[in-house]
């Protein structure tokens, strides 16, 4: 009985694991910094990464219980990651809590404006959020509205993934520029 608790987590931690594998390869696609114009740099890595997981995360809210768990591991994973970048970067023990508390807001931030745009189906709203976020410095920064655009589709997307594929740890976000 006891070895059954075990065995639940391995379960839960290889479904997490081929998830969160799924994500950040859906963030990783070229097309998105040779077309989309997010920039190719280690922010912008981390701006796909976070629009992919706030898509996977609306997604996941409205899931039951099994949809929601897994979210939250995922959640717990991107941070890890985070967390892992950060000191290959070179940043000392002391100052990565205050990187991880900086990066942490700033997702928060996006999640809640792009969120906002996404509700109301706002394109040019959320092409404005996404341009302020990805090319915060830019004064001729480059209009987002592709970009914009494959998040509304891949929302849509994502609506039509059963609670099976989401439990299973099964969801694809549908490639851009198809």
């Amino acid at each position: 009985m006891i070895f059954s608790l075990f065995s639940k987590k391995n379960r839960n931690q290889t479904i997490v694991n081929r998830q969160y594998t799924a994500l950040t390869s859906a963030a990783r696609v070229p097309f998105f910094y040779s077309d989309l114009h997010v920039p190719d740099t280690v922010m912008g890595r981390f701006e796909m990464l976070s629009i992919v997981m706030i898509l996977f995360f609306r997604r996941t809210a409205g899931s039951g219980v099994s949809g929601q768990e897994l979210a939250q591991e995922i959640v717990d994973a991107f941070f890890q990651d985070i967390d892992h970048s950060i000191r290959e970067l070179g940043i000392g023990d002391q100052g990565v809590p205050k990187r991880m508390k900086k990066l942490a807001g700033m997702f928060y931030g996006r999640l809640e404006s792009y969120a906002a745009a996404l509700e109301a189906r706002d394109r040019l709203g959320l092409a404005g959020a996404l341009r302020r976020n990805i090319h915060p410095q830019k004064q001729d920064a480059p209009e987002m509205t592709a970009l914009a655009d494959w998040m509304i589709a891949a929302e849509a997307g994502l609506a039509a993934v059963s609670e099976d594929e989401i439990s299973r740890g099964r969801v694809l976000l549908p490639l851009p520029g198809q």
